[in-house]
């Protein structure tokens, strides 16, 4: 086999695969964002829903 197919070949799955792990890195921080989000809020509506009881009890 000829080695210039080869590196032509090799040469050609470069574009994809860097399409790929930027499509990668881009996913993962989206979900690693929502999630951190998605906990923050939970803790804010903790706290709320906490100092909705403690007024509650001060009634």
């Amino acid at each position: 086999m000829d080695l210039q197919i080869l590196w032509d070949a090799l040469l050609a799955l470069v574009p994809p695969a860097l399409v790929g792990v930027l499509f990668y890195v881009i996913m993962r921080g989206i979900l690693r964002a929502d999630s951190k989000e998605r906990q923050v809020y939970a803790k804010m509506e903790a706290e709320m829903r906490a100092q909705n009881e403690a007024k509650k009890d001060q009634k």
